[in-house]
């Protein structure tokens, strides 16, 4: 019988080539997106090319009624899941002088209260099987200029270990920590360069280097409650 993920944000970046990745595995996807739905469908064109299973689900992560809704809505239109993959974020510059209160509850609705909410539902409907939450290498340090998403991020660290511990034996819950590896749109060549030089394995991540990680902890049972930095070392720094 085939596997099932449900991923969020599934349709951009990281989300992407992790759906692609594991309906490459054989997994059957439900794929979640918010305002993506050409770049969703094209993900979903992508896997039924290659007689795979994939289902669009749309739902706005900053609205907690459909939060709700969304595992319940996966289960339904794929039978049952094995994995979920919190990985929607939001990623926007803000100091914490400057920090209005839409700008804080879009960060903490989808960074974190989205993947809390998720993950009830998940261990409610499933009783069994694996999240996956993607965290960011930026958990170990303080960010001046991206105060909301940092503080989102390290509260989902925590949410993660805490998780592990209450849904044992029956669920595991992870992390994955990326460093520079799919820089944000707004990121100048000298920025990234800047970067690439405060990271003590001195160069950029590649995707196949998540997706990696990802399989590990998907093969190995006798993890749980850890995560796994993808970041060249950036965390040490």
């Amino acid at each position: 019988m085939k596997k099932s993920a449900l991923i969020t944000g599934g349709a951009q970046r990281i989300g992407r080539q992790i759906s692609l990745a594991l309906a490459d595995q054989g997994y059957i996807i439900a794929l979640h997106y918010n305002a993506s739905k050409a770049e969703a469908k094209s993900v979903e064109k992508e896997i039924k090319e290659k007689k795979g299973d994939c289902i669009l689900l749309q739902a706005d992560l900053n609205d907690h009624r459909q939060v709700e809704k969304l595992v319940s809505e996966a289960v339904k239109g794929i039978g049952t899941l094995d994995l979920l993959i919190n990985n929607a974020s939001v990623f926007e510059r803000n100091t914490f002088l400057d920090t209005t209160q839409d700008v804080f509850d879009r960060h903490f609705n989808i960074n974190f209260k989205a993947p809390f909410f998720l993950t009830r539902a998940y261990a409610r409907q499933s009783g069994k099987g694996h999240i996956i939450n993607i965290l960011d290498t930026k958990i170990t340090r303080m960010s001046k200029y991206y105060f909301s998403y940092t503080l989102s991020k390290k509260i989902l660290y925590e949410f993660t270990r805490m998780a592990a511990k209450e849904l044992a034996p029956h669920i595991r819950v992870n992390g994955i920590c990326p460093g520079l590896i799919m820089p944000a749109e707004e990121t100048n060549k000298s920025m990234v360069e800047s970067l690439i030089k405060k990271t003590p394995l001195k160069k950029k991540g590649e995707i196949d280097q998540i997706i990696s990680a990802l399989d590990f902890l998907l093969k190995n049972d006798f993890v749980t409650g850890d995560v796994i930095f993808v970041d060249g070392g950036r965390h040490l720094t």
